[in-house]
């Protein structure tokens, strides 16, 4: 999946504890329906929804819920841990090796995932209160997670341990010459080669991930080109599925969900352009050479890697004849849901799932693609 340009939006302003989100945890959910029942014909006759924005809004859940699992895993570790209800109980040498990174790294992966779970929460609620099928994953939560002083121990959806991490988004927000809902098959450099080319936790797997001190910010830095690599995944999802819409209260959801993606996103954007500038680049780690090079320095630098340029380019849009326009992209709408399962599933945050899990999402993907605006 690609993603591209996005508006230039205000940075968080840390505050504590500004919601629990691990006391709403999955509560919205329990309603859900289990895996075995969702795809029946029956379920898509939603009453007060077409069935487009039925398959629309359930693919949405899913993918909220996908995020709220990575991100949990990412807050019991390296945020801001809430006072009620804890998840987790936090690994400071990992929140250490974050807030080298940028001092508010446990605010952000705390509200990151607050937001999330609070879109995961409402679109199940909203579905059921038009007598819709919600969605659910708990069958599927079998995956072990991190042993590290810190985590819950509880099972997960999706791996943080085993990932591929696509880092062209970085390179292509600054193309001023390339669009890729123009080009599909345009190819965008990897700002950290290795990520993309090998499989690299992003969490400390155990204790033993705690040193040597550059292996722990190795996987630190791997976090944060994680981080943005997930956000950028939503920064077009909603605004390309908004597309394909009828019902304008649905339309006002897509609309209003997707700009704190894009807030997300160019948060992580700003804090991974740390991790590839001095002083802690270069970095290599020494466990597995996985490199992070300095991007401002030969044979890196100028605008395609300059890590303080964060804010994307004007590019060609709708079409070349036009003036180049400062947007987010992808937007085309065509295959998009199945492109993010595609996208997912390359990076490795399903590793370990079952046949079963892999064919209800693609279920998911394959309705919310069908759907047309009436």
């Amino acid at each position: 999946m690609n993603n591209d340009c996005v508006p230039t939006l205000p940075r968080k302003v840390a505050v504590g504890n500004r919601r629990s989100f691990l006391r709403k945890g999955l509560a919205a959910a329990g309603a859900a329906t289990t895996a075995a029942g969702l795809l029946s014909a029956q379920q898509t006759n939603s009453g007060q929804l077409t069935p487009g924005d039925t398959a629309i809004l359930r693919f949405l859940a899913a993918a909220e819920i996908i995020e709220s699992d990575l991100w949990e895993q990412y807050n019991e570790l390296g945020g801001i841990q809430d006072s009620e209800e804890p998840s987790g109980t936090g690994n400071p040498a990992y929140t250490a090796a974050l807030q080298n990174l940028d001092g508010d790294m446990a605010q952000y992966i705390h509200d990151n995932t607050d937001d999330e779970f609070s879109h995961q929460n409402f679109l199940n609620a909203y579905l059921a209160s038009k007598h819709a099928p919600t969605v659910s994953f708990e069958p599927f939560r079998t995956l072990p997670g991190s042993t590290a002083t810190g985590s819950s121990g509880k099972l997960r959806i999706t791996n943080l341990m085993q990932l591929t991490v696509d880092t062209s988004w970085y390179t292509r927000y600054r193309s001023g010459t390339q669009n890729s809902d123009l080009d599909p098959n345009v190819v965008f450099p990897q700002a950290v080669p290795g990520l993309s080319a090998g499989q690299f936790t992003a969490i400390p797997r155990t204790d033993a991930d705690l040193s040597p001190a550059d292996h722990l910010q190795a996987i630190a830095n791997t976090a944060a080109f994680h981080f943005a690599d997930v956000e950028q995944g939503g920064s077009s999802l909603y605004p390309s599925l908004a597309q394909r819409v009828t019902n304008p209260e649905v339309l006002r959801i897509l609309l209003s969900i997707g700009p704190v993606e894009t807030s997300h996103f160019q948060t992580w954007f700003d804090t991974a352009g740390n991790a590839v500038s001095q002083p802690l680049a270069p970095l290599t780690d020494p466990t597995n050479g996985l490199v992070f090079p300095d991007l401002n320095s030969p044979p890196y630098g100028g605008e395609t890697y300059q890590t303080n340029l964060i804010m994307p380019e004007p590019c060609p849009f709708i079409s070349g004849s036009l003036p180049p326009c400062s947007v987010i992209r992808p937007t085309a709408t065509m295959g998009i849901a199945m492109g993010v399962v595609d996208f997912l599933v390359a990076e490795g945050l399903f590793i370990g799932q079952s046949a079963a899990f892999f064919e209800f999402l693609n279920g998911l993907a394959r309705a919310a693609d069908a759907a047309r605006r009436l």
